[in-house]
This record gives C-alpha cells, structure tokens and sequence, in this order.
C-alpha cells in the first residue's frame, strides 16, 4: 500500500493517519492545542521550514480539522482555530503524551504535568468504555463487521482480530 492510497483504505486508521500520519502534522495540531493560532507562532516554536509549515497547515484546513479566520484586514492576514473535528482529536493527542510520559521520558521524567482543571490533580487520560465506563486495553475489544460491510470478504488479520484474540 502507497502512502498516498491510505485514505482509500477500508480501515478508519489509515484513513485517519493519511491526515494527522506524520511528525510535523501531529506538532502542529500540539501547538494548536496549546493555543497557537499565527503561521509565525507555529514557525517559531517548532523551527519547521516555512514550505513545511504551510503544507501542514493546508493538509490540516482541507481535512476540515483548522479553519482560516482573518484577525487583520490590510494586508490580509490570517489564523488557524481547531475545529470540531480538529478538537475531537483531544483524546489521540492526550493518549500519545501519556505514551511518551510513561516510555520516553528517561531518569528525568516527563517534561510536563497534565493538570484536571475540574478537580485541579494531576492525571493521565484513561480510555473507558462510553458504555459501561470500564478502562479499555487491549484483549477488552472484539471487532465486529459493520452492517456496510457484512458479506464481504474482509483482510486474514480482521478475520483473527474478530474473534477477540489479540496481538
């Protein structure tokens, strides 16, 4: 499979890595988070090539995960807000720091505290069952064929992931 196909792909996954599936797309969606909103400030804090930054930012608004709102008339001048669809992607960012927190922080430890402004403690994010609540990992999910797909003949490694053994 060629990079630029993973958005035709009958996998939600790869679909969704064609849009955020490298480095400098995912620092720019930090930077986002963090409250960025200005081509400088996304070039100054990450030290990406200009020619980089403004192919991110153009993937990122085409997906609909930025929109593009003027703040200066003359000359224009434009910044970058999240979306829904950009902010729906919260839980993925929270879940790949607390993935670094806790596997690439060496002696030192992590760089950063997560605080819950709720209840103002420190926290990593948990992925529960929208359901039940439970905490999910893997071996606690099973995949099933969507009713779109029933019938069709679906990839050796869906057929063994769908009979709940994992990997």
């Amino acid at each position: 499979m060629r990079w630029e196909e993973l958005d035709q792909q009958s996998c939600s996954l790869a679909r969704a890595l064609s849009v955020i599936g490298d480095r400098w797309t995912l620092l720019v969606l930090r930077e986002c988070f963090l409250g960025i909103r200005r081509f400088d400030g996304f070039e100054q804090r990450l030290g990406i090539t200009r020619h980089v930054l403004a192919d991110r930012l153009k993937k990122l608004v085409e997906a609909g995960l930025l929109s593009k709102e003027a703040y200066q008339q003359r000359p224009l001048r434009e910044e970058y807000r999240l979306t829904a669809k950009g902010l729906d992607l919260y839980p993925v960012m929270l879940a790949l720091a607390n993935w670094g927190d806790r596997h690439m922080s060496g002696t030192e430890g992590p760089p950063l505290r997560h605080v819950h402004r709720g209840c103002g403690r420190q926290m990593h994010g948990v992925l529960v069952c929208s359901e039940c609540g439970e905490a999910l990992a893997p071996g606690a999910v099973r995949l099933e064929e969507a009713p779109g797909l029933e019938g069709q003949v679906l990839p050796a490694h869906w057929q063994q992931a769908r009979g709940g053994e994992s990997t």
